[in-house]
């Protein structure tokens, strides 16, 4: 039997240089209550930065959330991210019910309120 379609969310796509960069930015925006699941996946990515042909062993983040945190996740993934100028590739998306409302009950009705105003890092973006 098909699942019924939930509510539309929003997906949303960043690398990170290292493993442990992707977890701490993964874990701040869950924590934010920006997203409610990220999944990381290790990647090779090539790209022009500057004008040379790049190479990258990276970590891609891929968030869940819904189309009202877009905003505040943008904003947040900007400031935390160790690259200057980070991938942020986004779009629509349909979930089943069942995970539609599990993405809706984890978010909070009010992220993005009180976010710090650091950033770590720097450097190319990526993939």
């Amino acid at each position: 039997m098909a699942d019924r379609e939930a509510a539309e969310v929003m997906l949303a796509l960043t690398t990170e240089a290292s493993a442990e960069q992707a977890r701490a930015l993964a874990r701040a925006l869950i924590e934010r209550g920006l997203v409610a699941c990220v999944s990381l996946q290790p990647v090779s990515s090539l790209y022009f930065w500057q004008g040379r042909l790049e190479q990258s062993e990276e970590v891609q983040l891929l968030l869940k959330t819904e189309a009202r945190h877009l905003a505040a996740l943008a904003a947040a993934v900007h400031r935390l991210h160790s690259y200057d100028t980070p991938e942020w590739l986004t779009w629509p998306a349909r979930a089943s019910l069942g995970y539609g409302d599990w993405l809706q009950g984890v978010l909070s009705p009010d992220a993005g309120a009180a976010e710090p105003a650091d950033r770590p890092g720097g450097g190319a973006p990526a993939g």
